[in-house]
């Protein structure tokens, strides 16, 4: 990547309004994705079919004229995403230099089995080669998920850890990391979680060189600006906000009382388009969701 195309990335996601597009849907995400969509399990045969179907989704997301760099500051991509093509340029060329979109990686393989109640990530054995991969292609920055369903120190130091050591391999490459130890929207203790989980962030953010920046994707919080003294730190280039199944309504309602925080939504952002809807009827309620998402992230 060219330094200057990295200053101009850095820049726009540090000082612009908008939000990030999570168009990041893995493989065993990607049938209910579909199904939302509008296309059925009978629809496609194979893996390779699903994919294609769901690059067909993302790509009509994408190509709409509603999907600008004017409000959408960023998109996460699946790295199936990343080895195809839109509009004869690979997805991650497509956003940047035809959009003005900034691009991202999802790098994680997956959840381990729960423990200490929270799943830490799968083992990456071939990280250097994607984040070479990505450098390749021109990607910003990547993303990574962990889970929180309960309120236990042991599991949320060991998923913050994780995170933490991991990212800074990634800021190593290069690439500016997403951290997202994401806590269970259904959780019972999920305010206690919150709590657990930003003090275990401060601490890791604290011990950072002055020049490894990270961002951070977090579930909205029970209690309004909560990641305020996150937002605020010196080496947090952004925080963004997970919608973590909360309908798209609420997860805006919610996002608009946290002052700084912008969106990253997957579900809440494909929310009502629909495969066989006309062009007219997808970019509306695309240009409609998006406005919406834009206008909590501004606040």
């Amino acid at each position: 990547m060219t330094t200057q195309a990295q200053q101009d990335m850095l820049a726009k996601v540090k000082q612009e309004v908008g939000f990030i597009a999570a168009l990041d849907q893995s493989g065993g995400s990607t049938p209910k994705a579909l199904k939302l969509y509008g296309v059925e399990e009978n629809e496609y045969s194979n893996d390779e079919e699903m994919f294609a179907c769901v690059h067909a989704m993302r790509s009509r997301i994408v190509t709409s004229p509603a999907f600008d760099g004017k409000r959408v500051l960023g998109a996460i991509l699946f790295e199936n995403t990343l080895d195809r093509d839109i509009e004869g340029k690979s997805s991650a060329r497509f956003l940047w230099q035809d959009k003005h979109v900034v691009p991202f990686l999802k790098v994680d393989k997956g959840l381990a089995d729960e423990k200490d109640g929270a799943q830490v990530m799968k083992e990456m054995p071939e990280l250097d080669a994607l984040l070479a991969k990505a450098n390749a292609q021109d990607v910003f920055g990547t993303k990574m998920r962990s889970v929180v369903k309960l309120a236990n120190a042991d599991g949320i130091k060991a998923v913050v850890e994780q995170q933490f050591a991991v990212g800074k391999q990634i800021i190593a490459a290069g690439l500016v990391p997403i951290v997202e130890p994401e806590v269970d929207i259904n959780s019972p203790e999920k305010a206690e979680a919150e709590a657990l989980l930003r003090s275990e962030i401060l601490r890791h953010l604290d011990a950072l060189a002055p020049d490894e920046l990270v961002m951070l994707k977090l579930t909205l919080p029970e209690q309004a600006n909560f990641y305020q003294p996150l937002i605020e730190h010196a080496n947090v280039l952004r925080v963004v906000a997970l919608s973590g199944g909360y309908v798209r309504d609420v997860a805006n309602q919610r996002l608009s009382e946290n002052n700084g925080m912008i969106a990253s939504f997957s579900r809440a952002l494909t929310e009502g388009l629909n495969a066989k809807q006309s062009d007219d009827e997808f970019d509306s309620t695309l240009d409609a969701t998006i406005q919406g998402i834009y206008d909590a992230s501004a606040t």
